[in-house]
């Protein structure tokens, strides 16, 4: 089973739509709406089309990632970082190191753009084996109340959080 990585491009908006919402259709933490919010993501001042990536088997799309530009703010600084939501894979291929793939696949792309540091919100036993770690060992907070075992963060470059502290800020387009 050869995967082949690629960027997302205009064709395939329909085939990840579907996509995404049969792989979060039995999600128990899932508002399963995900869908809509790439939708809304892609059209936003945060879309960085490098980095809503497909994982295609034989011409057909069975996973996607999406990272979006996001912000940690304190009282006197700005940091400029990634979120990673949504990763989805079709599930009758989950289980098969296809979001593995995705993941680390995204990770060299958002370094090659010079992206330091990437925040998500995610399974705390499943990330880990990414390198991500809580961001609250970086007092770096979320602006909603979830539990501190699943918010989390990973630094793309040697001293990439090197002085970072504050509050997450995610655009608009998160809330919609």
């Amino acid at each position: 089973m050869e995967v082949k990585l690629r960027q997302e491009n205009k064709n395939d908006f329909e085939s990840v739509f579907q996509l995404i919402e049969k792989a979060f259709e039995k999600e128990e933490f899932s508002d399963h709406k995900e869908q809509f919010l790439v939708e809304r993501l892609r059209d936003s001042d945060a879309f960085i089309p490098e980095l809503s990536i497909v994982a295609e088997i034989d011409d057909t799309i069975v996973g996607h990632i999406l990272f979006t530009k996001l912000e940690i703010k304190n009282e006197t600084q700005a940091f400029q970082s990634l979120a990673l939501a949504p990763v989805s894979v079709l599930p009758e291929f989950q289980g098969k190191g296809i979001g593995s793939k995705l993941i680390l696949y995204g990770h060299e792309v958002a370094k090659s753009l010079d992206y330091k540091s990437i925040i998500l919100l995610g399974h705390k036993d499943y990330y880990p084996r990414f390198g991500y770690e809580l961001c609250k060992k970086y007092n770096i907070k979320m602006p909603f109340d979830i539990p501190a075992e699943n918010s989390m963060i990973i630094e793309l470059a040697k001293d990439g959080l090197k002085d970072v502290s504050g509050e997450v800020v995610y655009p608009k387009a998160f809330f919609e």
